[in-house]
């Protein structure tokens, strides 16, 4: 299967970005894994552009290790983020688990048990949130399947509708591997897949 003539025109403009953020998350320094783990927690229904900025703040003024409340830096219509009492809260209960969760994840556990641990012991972070924070630390073999992602699985024909739910394990691993087999099918790696698809909805070549 060959990619459609937009999305084909849209990887040509953008693979040399992709390409380099792909090689930046491999990169990440194994001090930065808890933080990005925080920017996903963040992520679901705000901008990313504003997770990252709140992110940028709340480093700034010494989060994780000072003690500070970050509600106020999320609330800030600076850098808003929805939800921000529940995910404030949430920020919170993990910043007394930093070096738990960052062992977890500098571990040489294999991508799926990590990504397992993530979804049972966060709170905040489901199959989505999980497999986004373990992309965005170089792990490339799993895919961040959202709403977004399954409207163009649908367009491409890989499924026949939109499922009602893909909160659970069987139904996530289920359209994980639909996505694996039609990134195949356009030879491309799935990352490269997830960003173009991504960059189609965003503009650009975001984490």
């Amino acid at each position: 299967m060959n990619l459609p003539d937009n999305y084909c025109q849209h990887y040509q403009r953008h693979a040399a970005t992709i390409a380099e953020r792909l090689r930046q998350f491999q990169q990440v320094p194994a001090e930065n894994y808890f933080l990005e783990l925080c920017f996903c927690l963040l992520t679901p229904q705000s901008k990313a552009e504003n997770a990252e900025k709140a992110m940028a703040r709340l480093i700034e003024l010494g989060f994780p290790n000072t003690g500070l409340d970050p509600t106020p830096i999320l609330r800030d219509p600076a850098n808003y983020i929805r939800f921000h009492n529940q995910k404030g809260g949430r920020l919170r209960a993990v910043a007394t688990r930093q070096q738990e969760i960052t062992s977890m994840l500098a571990s040489n556990q294999p991508t799926a048990t990590k990504r397992q641990w993530l979804v049972e012991n966060v709170k905040g972070l489901g199959w989505k949130e999980a497999s986004h924070a373990l992309r965005n630390i170089g792990h490339l073999d799993i895919a961040i399947i959202d709403r977004h992602i399954l409207k163009h699985l649908l367009r491409c024909g890989a499924i026949p509708q939109l499922p009602a739910a893909i909160g659970t394990r069987r139904a996530y691993l289920q359209l994980e591997q639909t996505f694996f087999q039609l990134a195949d099918s356009f030879g491309l790696q799935p990352q490269e897949l997830d960003l173009l698809l991504w960059s189609l909805e965003e503009g650009s070549v975001r984490k």
